[in-house]
């Protein structure tokens, strides 16, 4: 994935959490959270100015989500930011990674917000289903209700189209208001085309 995404001109960077397989990756849940000794080092690293965002792309509990729907969803989404100006930070690819993995690597890379892509728990009808977290200011610590949350990220799902729809409106509002989590609604409008 890193080098697709270099070929689209974006840069990527290859992370690991402090999980180091996938047994320990299920039995210790907060190993997952948190970054490597090596992947902290790359990213505590001096970098040139604060970031709008920073996109991170973890396994989570369907690596077969990510693998089929992470690089088509970024295709959707990098444009709409590139017009609209964000300052967007090197894509953080991390293996082993659950979602508060994004508080850390928000604050490393000095981030206003994390967008954390990572693959849903599989369920009785989508084995494959790709979930995206937002967490304004991100800090180690932050919870659950302090995130936003879009879906079953798939094509027979939530389009990629309308995922990236919703992030935007999402991301936009919460730079504007300070916050993300239960007090910022998803209230995007449809799209031009009539879908929700």
């Amino acid at each position: 994935m890193k080098q697709k995404i270099g070929e689209r001109g974006w840069e990527a960077v290859s992370l690991h959490s402090a999980a180091p397989d996938r047994q320990t990756y299920i039995q210790r849940p907060d190993l997952g959270r948190i970054l490597d000794e090596a992947s902290r080092s790359v990213l505590e690293s001096p970098t040139s100015s604060p970031r709008d965002v920073v996109f991170i792309v973890a396994d989570g509990l369907s690596a077969l989500a990510i693998e089929r729907h992470a690089l088509p969803f970024i295709d959707q989404i990098m444009p709409r930011l590139e017009d609209a100006l964000w300052r967007v930070a090197p894509i953080c690819l991390v293996s082993q990674g659950r979602v508060a993995i994004g508080d850390e690597i928000g604050t490393l890379l000095a981030a206003n917000l994390s967008v954390i892509l990572i693959g849903e728990r599989p369920g009785l009808s989508s084995p494959d289903s790709l979930g995206i977290y937002l967490t304004w200011d991100p800090l180690p610590g932050r919870t659950n209700a302090q995130r936003n949350c879009i879906s079953n990220v798939r094509p027979e799902g939530l389009s990629y189209e309308l995922a990236a729809h919703k992030l935007l409106h999402l991301m936009t509002a919460a730079r504007q208001r300070k916050l993300s989590g239960v007090a910022l609604k998803d209230e995007a409008p449809m799209l031009p085309n009539g879908n929700e």
